[in-house]
């Protein structure tokens, strides 16, 4: 079992920054990819950005160029720097832990973290 706790969600302006964290307990951290999804209301949950555990990253379309995933292995956590915030990145944040191992896919979710940008 992994257990992931986000925190560094609230309210900002647009144009603004926000950092959000992901603390993980439980798990090989090192060996998980780590990821943030987004869930806006009435629209499917999204890949915002992840992290292989070599360190290689993958952002979504819409946060290229204005967010940055990072991860600390030494002390177990996932951050996203998010620059040049914009109304339609307001939705909840989602911490994701997924390992493969042996053709079997296993997905650990935080509860996620609200983040809103007024205009």
């Amino acid at each position: 079992q992994v257990q992931l706790v986000e925190s560094g969600g609230g309210l900002v302006q647009a144009g603004g920054s926000l950092a959000l964290s992901c603390a993980a307990s439980g798990a090989i951290f090192r060996a998980y990819t780590m990821g943030w999804y987004r869930q806006a209301p009435g629209k499917q949950r999204e890949l915002v950005a992840r992290i292989l555990s070599g360190g290689s990253t993958n952002y979504g379309d819409s946060v290229k160029g204005r967010f940055t995933i990072s991860r600390d292995n030494a002390k177990n956590t996932v951050s996203l720097q998010m620059n040049s915030l914009k109304p339609e990145d307001t939705a909840v944040y989602y911490c994701n832990a997924h390992f493969s191992l042996l053709s079997k896919e296993y997905d650990y979710w935080g509860q996620g973290t609200q983040v809103t940008v007024s205009s």
